[in-house]
């Protein structure tokens, strides 16, 4: 057996947030990249085709999660929510922040499209994201590529951004708690105050140790920290488009994991 094979990737988003991947292409892209294991975690939304917290599509156990933005005071952070039981509390927090989104995505529309003097040709949805407004920018006749799109235009200093009104942390973790088999903390090391942010995972259930950072990390601190505070560790992609396993769990670190998931449901 190859111990190194990576068997699950947790971080992964569809169209129904702001990735290109359908949750129909999951199996067969998956499959590509030798994943036994995914998890949906798309932006503040629950993937409505998933009808269980896992479920199993010819062979690859499809967990139903959720990547949660919450303001913990200091700063923003990123949850993740896995294997997602329904609840009312949680399902009105999302259709709130769904509505948020749209009208968000509205407003960010008027101030580029205004700006730069083209029609993007997109309509405000739930779902709707900044990768959506930058792709469609990138498609326009105006001379920004993706990229420049967030760093002249959308970024969180940008002169086209809005704001969201996102969930506090300790409503955004109590209502996780209430809903999910594990709670944590997204990508810590992509944080301004990565000491606060660890902080917070400390009263969570997991870290996201495994990350497709793109440079060098202080992964011992995660690490570390797991074991005082007796955490999880799990691992993605944090795929947005066609690809998994950029990074992701051995069947060894996510056997843990896998103790706190209910079986998988077959799915068509």
């Amino acid at each position: 057996m190859d111990t190194d094979r990576l068997v699950a990737d947790l971080h992964a988003h569809t169209t129904v947030s702001d990735g290109t991947m359908s949750l129909a292409e999951v199996p067969a892209v998956a499959r590509d990249a030798d994943l036994d294991w995914v998890a949906i975690t798309d932006h503040d939304r629950v993937h409505p085709d998933l009808p269980a917290p896992v479920v199993d599509r010819g062979g690859i156990r499809i967990v139903r999660g959720i990547e949660l933005r919450v303001d913990a005071g200091f700063e923003r952070l990123d949850l993740l929510g896995y294997a997602v039981e329904h609840t009312e509390a949680l399902d009105a927090e999302i259709d709130r922040l769904q509505r948020d989104r749209e009208q968000r995505g509205a407003a960010i529309l008027d101030r580029v499209e205004e700006r730069l003097g083209v029609d993007l040709d997109l309509d405000p949805r739930p779902g709707l994201g900044r990768p959506h407004i930058a792709r469609a920018i990138d498609a326009s006749p105006a001379p920004y590529d993706y990229a420049d799109a967030f760093e002249e235009l959308i970024g969180d200093d940008g002169p086209c951004y809005v704001a969201r009104e996102v969930t506090s942390l300790d409503r955004g973790v109590d209502l996780l708690r209430d809903a999910c088999a594990i709670v944590g903390l997204a990508h810590p090391f992509r944080y301004d105050d990565v000491d606060a942010a660890l902080d917070v995972a400390r009263d969570l259930d997991a870290i996201e140790r495994f990350y497709p950072y793109g440079r060098a990390v202080d992964d011992a601190r995660v690490e570390a920290i797991a074991e005082e505070a007796d955490l999880l560790l799990t691992g993605g992609s944090d795929a947005h488009e066609h690809t998994l396993a950029a990074a992701g769990l051995t069947a060894a670190a996510f056997e843990p994991v896998r103790e706190r998931l209910p079986d998988p449901v077959s799915s068509a």
